[in-house]
């Protein structure tokens, strides 16, 4: 029997690590499989079901035998239902053909970056960052460069901070708001000011709006909309997967300048092909249909984040941003490290808190050094409000418990 040594395994590949939180998230399986109650508060993922007319969709495709390969870059019809979309809800203007579908947002961004990044680019993003930014960047031979922010700051940069982090190798700056895992959002006067660094500089932004339409508080505004300039610098993503419950169907879409979409559609010609066929067909009904579902699903996540953030600031030690988007709660819990559990679990980072309230109270969250923030957690609003409840009674009793 042939044994693979280390030696064969790429560099590449070696220096990409999993998830910081893939820990705690086995330590919560072996929990559950021993019949113990623990409550997820770590999904990234509505808990709704998807909507029946998009089922209903996916389900008409498979009977009409809409199985086969489309197009690398996606349907016509979806690229041209989702150009609709983001002229409706965001005032930009893109030709389909600078429409590519791939396979989640994540693949996007993905793409973007390929098709866009030599080694040795820089990227600018800011923390807490979505887990993926950095080693994205990294796969790629590209170096991230990470603009650190603080809830004192409600985690948003200022044009002269990004402006400080570009340097003559700096290629893209990615945006995400609403943010994954803070929820923040950024005002137009705020973008504004972004974007008048980015066109003096002359350098590309991703605008991660894969949130845009769970906002609960202000106004979602893309970057990409403020002038043709900047427009002319941005590549634009979103998908399906948060607004409508299709995390799993596994759509998402960038509007780009012609020559980036075209580049991306080699890049996935040649990767994963076409997105799956009838999610497709399903994302249509999705893009064409009224916006319904979403509202319902906004009215109880406006609900459950009201709680929860009311809570998490009542609880001493803890202190919470007011997330505008996303549903996601980000509190800060820097003042309860280096303490010790009632159990004798010493607390001495975000893994190591996750880690105890999980085997002592049963409560599965994210520590916010896998966002690049040490000194938080990520906690969910995407269950129900009862789940929200009892986690937050444990979390309390954890927190009373510590010494």
């Amino acid at each position: 029997m042939s044994h693979i040594q280390k030696t064969q395994i790429s560099t590449f590949a070696s220096h990409i690590k999993g998830s910081i939180t893939m820990e705690v998230t086995a330590l919560a399986n072996q929990l559950k499989s021993e019949g113990k109650p623990v409550i997820g508060m770590s999904a990234g993922e509505p808990d709704f079901d998807t909507p029946d007319y998009i089922k209903k969709a996916a389900i008409q495709a498979l009977n009409e035998g809409k199985t086969k390969y489309t197009a690398a870059a996606g349907l016509p019809r979806l690229k041209e239902a989702a150009a609709l979309k983001l002229k409706k809800d965001r005032g930009l203007d893109y030709s389909p053909n600078q429409i590519v579908i791939s396979c989640g947002a994540k693949h996007s961004i993905f793409n973007v970056l390929m098709a866009t990044i030599n080694p040795g680019d820089e990227v600018i993003f800011s923390s807490p960052f979505w887990v993926s930014y950095p080693d994205q960047v990294k796969m790629l031979g590209g170096h991230s460069v990470v603009i650190e922010t603080s809830d004192q700051t409600e985690f948003k940069i200022s044009p002269p901070q990004l402006e400080a982090a570009i340097t003559p190798k700096t290629k893209v700056f990615i945006l995400n708001s609403p943010s994954n895992p803070t929820g923040v959002l950024y005002t137009k006067a705020e973008l504004e000011g972004l974007a008048e660094v980015i066109v003096k500089h002359n350098i590309l932004v991703i605008s991660d709006e894969i949130y845009a339409k769970l906002v609960y508080e202000g106004e979602h505004v893309s970057i990409a909309s403020l002038n043709p300039e900047i427009k002319a610098l941005s590549v634009v993503v979103d998908g399906v997967s948060k607004a409508y419950s299709m995390t799993g169907w596994r759509i998402g879409y960038a509007a780009a300048p012609q020559a980036i979409a075209t580049a991306m559609g080699r890049l996935q010609s040649h990767s994963t092909s076409n997105p799956t066929t009838p999610s497709q067909w399903a994302s249509i009904a999705a893009l064409e249909g009224d916006d319904a579902a979403i509202e319902t699903m906004k009215e109880a996540f406006v609900a459950r984040k009201a709680v929860m953030i009311k809570r998490l600031n009542n609880i001493d030690g803890i202190t919470c941003v007011n997330p505008q988007g996303a549903f996601y709660a980000f509190p800060n819990i820097s003042q309860l490290l280096g303490k010790t559990s009632a159990k004798g679990s010493s607390l001495q980072h975000s893994v190591a808190f996750c880690k105890a309230l999980l085997q002592e109270e049963l409560v599965a969250c994210v520590p916010g050094s896998g966002f690049g923030a040490e000194g938080y957690i990520r906690l969910s609003y995407a269950t129900s409000m009862d789940a929200i409840n009892t986690a937050l009674d444990r979390l309390e009793a954890f927190v009373k418990g510590l010494k």
